[in-house]
């Protein structure tokens, strides 16, 4: 039997594939699930819990000083909304999860 290949096409023995001589095109990614891309944690204001609390929550499951929980704390009280954390996609999950399990109404989204 003869095989009979396109120009710029060739056999390799090593995996059994029929390659073509043309570069393989790179995948497109979804922005939205870019790996590398920044995400933001969004605290939003609600008539529910008292300042105090917020300040102890953002303490406990982010990690901040009582200067910089307050700070934040104070921003969603005033704008409504602040960023407290920003950095990879599941890390960003995780947070709004826990922020969620202490009745803060939390969101993800894409940094700019």
């Amino acid at each position: 039997m003869r095989l009979n290949f396109s120009a710029g096409m060739e056999w390799r023995a090593d995996t059994g594939f029929l390659l073509s001589g043309a570069p393989a095109a790179e995948p497109e990614l979804d922005e939205d699930l870019a790996l590398d891309a920044a995400w933001n944690v969004i605290v939003h204001n609600d008539p529910v819990n008292l300042m105090s609390y917020v300040v102890k929550v953002f303490m406990k499951v982010l990690g901040f000083s009582l200067e910089r929980a307050e700070k934040h704390m104070l921003e969603v009280h005033h704008k409504g909304r602040s960023v407290v954390w920003t950095g990879e996609r599941e890390k960003a999950e995780l947070y709004v999860q826990q922020l969620h399990a202490y009745l803060l109404l939390a969101t993800l989204e894409k940094s700019l």
